[in-house]
């Protein structure tokens, strides 16, 4: 009798902690889902707005040195919108893209999602926020922004860029890892970067791709791709490609088959080299 009871007991403890497991699952599937969902619907909303920001910088007479540096650059960080006070590590930043450029094949991989704090803004430009667009121009730039917590002017040499009307870019400290620009309330000009640190958003990154991946699987081995970004891929490529020109403007003087530098992604080098998983552009409505 007294070895049923212990049996009993035994069963007992196996089934409530049976019944544990199952509630933890069930909250997992409720809360962690749809978390997942809207940070995947973030993560391609500020892809978006980075490809918006980028079109505005090779747009404008102001960013003519910016256009003509950007053909040299590694990296393209993308910032759509800097926030002074924002709710970030440091109190003014916000959320920002990285794309790699592969030297060997001129072919761009990305975004990477990030988030950038602890900038400081000058009264040049003044306002509340601000685009900021930095060129990675040393693979020792590249390389630091690949890790989270780099401390820009620190840890990676930063200057700004030059920028404005008759700005000529063979003015700019081309010996520097980053050069940093940046647009607030329709002005061009400068805010202080040196001792921002950038942080690597591991969720937004997850999400987007659907794994667990850090930004030398996305930007260096390119083990994952999103056809969402291929637009934004697309338009930094026609952007190294053209150099000091005006994007639109080229667009409608020239026919696109003219230009065969602006579609370095056919082939694609990540399908031939590795059949890296290619994540769907999914709509998270219709997820629950």
């Amino acid at each position: 009798m007294k070895r049923k009871i212990e049996f009993w007991k035994a069963d007992r403890k196996i089934l409530v902690f049976s019944v544990i497991v199952l509630f933890l699952s069930i909250l997992h599937g409720i809360f962690v889902t749809p978390v997942a969902a809207d940070d995947a619907m973030d993560a391609r909303r500020l892809a978006d707005r980075a490809r918006l920001t980028l079109e505005t910088f090779m747009q404008v007479p102001e960013t003519q040195a910016f256009r003509n540096l950007v053909v040299n650059a590694r990296g393209v960080f993308i910032a759509p919108q800097i926030l002074r006070g924002a709710f970030v590590v440091g109190g003014s930043g916000g959320s920002g893209v990285y794309l790699v450029r592969d030297m060997r094949t001129n072919t761009w991989s990305g975004p990477a999602f990030y988030t950038l704090g602890g900038v400081s803004f000058g009264f040049q430009i003044g306002g509340e926020a601000s685009e900021v667009v930095f060129l990675a121009m040393t693979e020792r730039g590249v390389n630091a922004l690949l890790k989270s917590g780099v401390k820009l002017g620190a840890d990676v040499g930063v200057a700004v860029g030059p920028i404005g009307l008759g700005a000529d870019a063979s003015t700019a400290n081309l010996s520097v890892d980053i050069l940093t620009f940046s647009r607030s309330k329709g002005l061009y000009g400068g805010i202080s970067l040196a001792g921002s640190v950038v942080y690597v958003r591991d969720d937004w990154n997850a999400a987007y791709y659907g794994l667990n991946v850090v930004p030398t699987d996305i930007l260096i081995s390119r083990t994952v791709s999103n056809r969402h970004a291929s637009g934004l891929l697309d338009l930094i490529a026609r952007a190294t490609g053209l150099g000091g020109s005006d994007t639109r403007a080229s667009e409608t003087k020239a026919p696109e088959t003219k230009m065969p530098e602006s579609r370095p992604a056919e082939p694609s080098p990540r399908l031939e080299k590795a059949t890296p998983i290619q994540v769907e552009d999914i709509d998270t409505k219709n997820n629950p």
